[in-house]
């Protein structure tokens, strides 16, 4: 079971890799490109990898395009920072444009 979570983590973060800059997805689209799992284990997958530089996990959002994982980083605001220095608005917390800007993993 464990190469199988780790499998699926690889899996995850290289979705994640693949996501462009100024770009946004969410757990749920991820969760179901790879038609395994959950958004909530898309979320776990990318709990531990917060801070790896080559995994952009700040562009991976709610369904409704808000910063919910935001608490994971060093800071509440880094995730809005992050996106914001790719040219992402975001107002309280929530991605302006979300579905302008969503990014599906199949495209």
């Amino acid at each position: 079971m464990i190469l199988q979570k780790k499998h699926y983590i690889e899996q995850v973060h290289e979705v994640v890799r693949t996501i462009p800059p100024g770009r946004v997805t969410s757990y749920g689209a991820i969760a179901d490109y790879l038609a395994l799992g959950s958004a909530r284990m898309v979320g776990f997958a990318l709990k531990n990898s917060i801070m790896m530089d080559e995994i952009p996990a700040h562009r991976v959002l709610n369904s409704k395009g808000e910063l919910s994982g935001r608490n994971a980083f060093p800071s509440p605001t880094f995730m809005q920072e992050m996106l914001e220095s790719e040219g992402v608005e975001v107002v309280n917390f929530k991605v302006v444009n979300f579905k302008k800007l969503f990014w599906h993993p199949a495209e």
